[in-house]
């Protein structure tokens, strides 16, 4: 990998890696859910029905927070908003750790999703527009590999914390990023790029208008369709992974180490993807990740021996996670800084509207004993749709500096 501008100036440095522990935090808190349910549907009986609803929950305040946040952003600057809802998932995780019944837990579970839902499209726009174009895309894939820090993380707490200290524990260690907000407070501050627009700030309506406008229609429907399609299948797949162990035979202290497994080839997938977004561009890296994710998944999903279910679930895992660096990647560099937090908010937003249904679903043909390859073959259809969508109808992002557009001029095409 050539030598990385981002890595020589040390407030660049600073801000991927402050942004980072944010991020990492977020993963940390997605991760633990996937391995909470499936200790939780023992200790209080939950049905299938029940764990879906859960996970459902969880992504309906992910979807109004990162519409609200997105909006939010434009308004006040990324900062002020990456440090609000950093708070408000922290203290929702610890008070989760409080909860007497499943309509309280879902409760702070919206609200926990509503910070983390927030964070993530506002954390990754602050990155993309602090660090230079040719670096852009790069830095933004490396943010996205805190994920999977957190996810192994997840799956440190769940193996060794859950089992001996079940999981109100796990919740209760979810509320540390509170205190990390105060170190952000001082470490962090607004992109060049949202300051540069103070002068001229778009309204509410004027920024909706925007993203639908002529200029960008083709856009926000090509991002919205490739959002919902990645966030639907990875939520369907990884947050029934230790579930989906447990109905393929294994305990499940057993599926928590499988799973802590697959999360590690996490790490490779992003950082071959920060390679490959600045070599051959963002539309071959979500292109040729999304269909070998979908191959993946198909495998994953007959795999029946425990090699090739660990050997499927890596590959899973790679190329899964890759795509998303690419897609956050991706995604701020198609709007103009007026209208970014807006754009950027809004597809996560419907995206999570996939996240919504996926787990759900799985809950719902799980509860009908319908087989798991059928389940993995919903998955393998929907990335293939988004995949042909990017490579269709996206537009090629690098090199490319959408700050170049006078937000002045964004509705008037």
């Amino acid at each position: 990998m050539s030598k990385m501008t981002l890595l020589r100036e040390p407030k660049q440095r600073k801000l991927l890696f402050s942004a980072g522990l944010s991020w990492l935090f977020d993963a940390m808190e997605v991760g633990m859910i996937s391995f909470i349910v499936a200790a939780l549907a023992v200790e209080w009986q939950l049905g299938s029905q029940q764990v879906g609803l859960l996970m459902a929950i969880n992504s309906i305040g992910m979807a109004v927070g990162a519409a609200v946040s997105g909006l939010m952003a434009d308004r006040y600057g990324r900062r002020a908003i990456l440090l609000w809802t950093l708070l408000i998932f922290s203290i929702a995780s610890g008070l989760s750790a409080l909860a007497t019944s499943f309509i309280v837990l879902c409760a702070l579970r919206f609200i926990a999703g509503f910070g983390l839902g927030g964070e993530l499209p506002v954390a990754s726009t602050l990155v993309s527009e602090s660090v230079p174009a040719k670096e852009r895309g790069r830095a933004v894939v490396l943010l996205e590999s805190f994920w999977a820090i957190g996810w192994i993380a997840a799956a440190l707490i769940a193996y060794f914390i859950i089992p001996d200290y079940g999981w109100r524990m796990a919740f209760a260690l979810g509320a540390v990023p509170a205190l990390f907000a105060l170190y952000l407070r001082r470490a962090i501050k607004d992109s060049p790029s949202f300051n540069a627009q103070q002068s001229r700030k778009l309204s509410l309506s004027d920024r909706m208008k925007s993203i639908w406008s002529l200029r960008y229609r083709k856009t926000t429907v090509t991002l919205w369709i490739l959002w919902f399609t990645v966030v639907f299948s990875y939520y369907g797949m990884f947050l029934w992974l230790p579930s989906v162990m447990v109905l393929k035979g294994f305990d499940l202290v057993k599926s928590f180490q499988y799973v802590l497994i697959m999360t590690l080839a996490q790490l490779p997938g992003y950082f071959t993807a920060a390679y490959f977004i600045e070599k051959f561009g963002r539309k071959f890296v979500l292109v040729v990740y999304l269909l070998l994710t979908a191959g993946s998944a198909l495998w994953f999903g007959s795999a029946e021996t425990e090699g090739v279910l660990l050997a499927a679930g890596i590959c899973l895992s790679f190329f899964n996670l890759g795509a998303w660096g690419g897609m956050y990647a991706y995604t701020p560099e198609l709007y103009p800084a007026a209208v970014r937090g807006t754009g950027v908010g809004f597809a996560a937003s419907f995206g999570r509207v996939g996240g919504i249904i996926g787990p759900y679903l799985v809950g719902m043909l799980v509860a009908k004993q319908v087989a798991i390859p059928s389940i993995f073959m919903i998955f393998f259809v929907t990335i293939v749709i988004g995949a042909l969508t990017v490579l269709f109808f996206g537009k090629e992002t690098k090199g490319i500096d959408p700050d170049n557009e006078d937000s002045d001029s964004v509705l008037t095409s």
